[in-house]
């Protein structure tokens, strides 16, 4: 019978090697190796840094390992991923602003990890934390406020994707109409911008708002 160092030895070399998945806790072939040029780290790290279980993670990384070999997504191949759920509009620029809010590093790409944690969040996140996450996505500069013109590429980013044809028609000035509703409501020393403290302290007292941007969560 092997020992635990002896089984923490081996489970180390394969990493080391880039043999082992610390993931599905599969050996990889060498073939298979030659495309894989980032490993996640461990489960248990991800499970403590998410809200997903070990079984959900593994599930969530086949599929992620599926559509990006390497191990990591760029933004093209996320454009090209995301336009697939929305072919009846254009996605592209959402998808831009999405991707920016996954590169938590600003390095342009998206780790599993990047992924996962922002999923956490979104999915199973608590309220101030989904919030906190919406706003980070609207802050399009990250400078802590949202103005009007980054609230406005949003929006428009989000009408275009919904595409022209919806079924009922969207009028051409809903989007503005959008903006001017969320800074009537939001911007209370109207200075033409919107805090995080403003955001949250709106939204987390009006149902209406909350409801609002419950509409969008189908986009993520």
């Amino acid at each position: 019978m092997k020992s635990r160092s002896q089984d923490q030895s081996l489970s180390d070399s394969r990493e080391l090697d880039r043999s082992y998945d610390p993931l599905t806790g599969n050996i990889s072939d060498d073939d298979h190796l030659s495309t894989v040029r980032y490993q996640p780290q461990r489960l248990d790290h991800l499970v403590h840094q998410t809200n997903f279980s070990k079984k959900e993670l593994q599930v969530l990384y086949r599929g992620f390992k599926n559509e990006c070999p390497s191990g990591v997504v760029d933004e093209e191949t996320f454009k090209s991923i995301y336009s697939k759920f929305f072919p009846q509009g254009d996605s592209s620029m959402y998808a831009h602003f999405l991707f920016e809010a996954f590169d938590t590093h600003n390095n342009g790409s998206v780790s599993f990890e990047d992924f996962v944690v922002s999923l956490s969040i979104i999915l199973r996140g608590s309220i101030t934390d989904k919030l906190n996450w919406a706003f980070n996505l609207y802050d399009l500069n990250k400078d802590g406020c949202i103005t009007r013109e980054e609230m406005t590429n949003i929006m428009d980013s989000i009408y275009d994707m919904m595409g022209k044809y919806t079924n009922p028609c969207i009028r051409d000035n809903a989007p503005k109409e959008h903006v001017d509703n969320f800074f009537q409501k939001m911007d209370k020393n109207n200075d033409g911008v919107v805090t995080i403290e403003e955001f949250l302290d709106t939204c987390q007292k009006d149902e209406s708002i909350m409801q609002s941007m419950h509409m969008f969560d189908s986009v993520i």
